[in-house]
């Protein structure tokens, strides 16, 4: 059996998670029970605590679409580099009023993955202001 390259997990983990039917479960399958998100500088430790921050970050963008840019990974697969595009409707994305205006998110999102195909951390940056301002008229 030829083990998969770990950009290929990082892109099954977002056609699982962040398309639709969006299978938050998958989760379970992908990542270690000691997961750790950073997210904005917040740090979000272990998988429940993932599972319910994807869930509830999901739920803020209606119709919502995941692009994957570009994907890159180390020499030994320890780390990938991807780059996303998600578009969709605000239902309320960063505590603004759920309108249905258009969303163009763009982020980098930076992994650590185990030897054995499991998902170990993720780090991500993306332009929420940017994006909050074009929800709010810029105030």
């Amino acid at each position: 059996m030829t083990k998969r390259s770990s950009v290929d997990l990082v892109h099954e983990f977002w056609e699982q998670v962040w398309q639709p039917p969006h299978n938050y479960d998958a989760i379970d399958d992908l990542t270690v029970e000691d997961f750790v998100l950073i997210s904005g500088g917040t740090r979000i430790e272990s998988r429940e605590a993932f599972k319910q921050w994807a869930r509830e970050f999901g739920s803020k963008i209606d119709d919502m679409r995941f692009d994957v840019v570009e994907s890159f990974e180390n020499h030994d697969g320890s780390r990938v580099a991807s780059m996303w595009r998600i578009t969709g409707r605000n239902n309320g994305v960063f505590g603004t009023d759920p309108g249905g205006e258009p969303i163009e998110m763009t982020g980098t999102a930076i992994w650590a993955v185990r030897e054995d195909g499991k998902l170990l951390s993720n780090r991500v940056e993306r332009n929420a202001y940017e994006v909050f301002l074009s929800l709010t008229g810029g105030r």
